[in-house]
């Protein structure tokens, strides 16, 4: 495994999204054991970044964490996230990143995570009702009192990025980011250059579709998320099958899986890109982690470049209205 900075954060060059073990997916939370045998097996192949957040579940991923970390905690860059439960009465999928609700969430994940630091402690989204100077300036506390190591925001827009850097220098952006949603490439990704902050792509597989194993949707749980994203739906998701299978046509002349492939490309795009593909099984860590290795041409990298985006908007429109890209 390679390692990278996340501007002063070393991380591993491939990281570890937690989230589909406790939330989201078909059989999240079904097999706790296999999902602290995936993040061992993850540390055994040298990822130090693991990535989950208060909202998922919610509190059930960091306390699953807090479990598999036990006696490990050392080996690990440990992420999570606030600012989607409101710990004022509202509860869980409301915005707020009031200084005070970042107190009440610090505490809740410091408990959960068996942890007395947060690494790498996000703003999950962007509240549009608190400056995110406050918001910035709440963290910069916890920085100095030693709670928190370092500041990131998730899916922020460039004004908010260089408003928070000048209150907290931002270690890290997390967006989705993949062969199939390029969307950050052209406002957001100069300035992450520009001000050497990070980035942590998530769903760089595409929710699973560029791993070539999704089919179709029929073994969707009725509450796996995916049922109502537009990019699994119709038209939309026989499209995005037959992208996926370009994928894979150039992964069969490499030697390598489509998954490993996706995220190769993603290697690429800079040096300051640390992906996040998630998993809740062993075989599918080892898979990715092996990503590392492969090496791809720049004819390769500009077939795969050349890919039209995947068809249909990457969240549902309530989703998105929390989104700045």
């Amino acid at each position: 495994m390679h390692y990278i900075n996340l501007r002063d954060l070393e991380v591993s060059r491939i990281g570890l999204g937690a989230m589909g073990m406790s939330h989201g997916y078909t059989g999240s939370g079904t097999d706790d054991a296999e999902s602290i045998r995936t993040v061992h097996r993850a540390l055994e192949l040298g990822v130090t970044l693991i990535d989950t957040a208060e909202i998922y579940g919610p509190y059930t991923n960091e306390e699953l964490l807090g479990q598999a970390l036990k006696g490990r905690r050392d080996q690990v860059v440990l992420a999570t996230k606030f600012g989607l439960v409101s710990h004022s009465g509202e509860g869980a999928w409301n915005l707020d990143s009031t200084p005070a609700n970042i107190r009440a969430a610090v505490e809740g994940s410091l408990k959960r995570l068996g942890t007395d630091h947060i690494d790498l402690y996000y703003q999950h989204r962007v509240d549009k009702n608190t400056p995110i100077e406050e918001t910035a300036g709440a963290v910069a506390e916890l920085i100095q009192e030693g709670k928190v190591r370092a500041f990131g925001l998730s899916e922020a827009g460039p004004d908010t990025i260089r408003r928070a850097h000048a209150v907290q220098p931002v270690t890290a952006v997390q967006s989705e980011y993949s062969l199939f949603t390029r969307g950050i490439e052209e406002r957001v990704l100069p300035v992450l250059r520009e001000l050497n902050i990070g980035l942590v792509p998530f769903s760089p597989l595409g929710r699973g579709v560029l791993t070539g194993t999704v089919r179709s949707t029929d073994a969707f749980a009725e509450d796996d998320f995916r049922r109502g994203n537009p990019r699994f739906t119709g038209e939309n998701f026989q499209r995005n099958l037959a992208l996926a299978d370009e994928v894979k046509g150039l992964a069969d002349e490499v030697g390598a899986t489509p998954a490993q492939v996706a995220l190769a490309w993603l290697l690429a795009q800079g040096d300051f890109i640390a992906p996040i593909p998630g998993t809740k099984r062993v075989s599918r860590v080892e898979e990715n982690t092996a990503a590392d290795a492969v090496t791809l041409t720049a004819e390769q990298l500009a077939r795969l470049s050349s890919l039209p985006p995947a068809a249909g908007d990457t969240h549902t429109e309530a989703q998105a209205r929390m989104l700045e890209r």
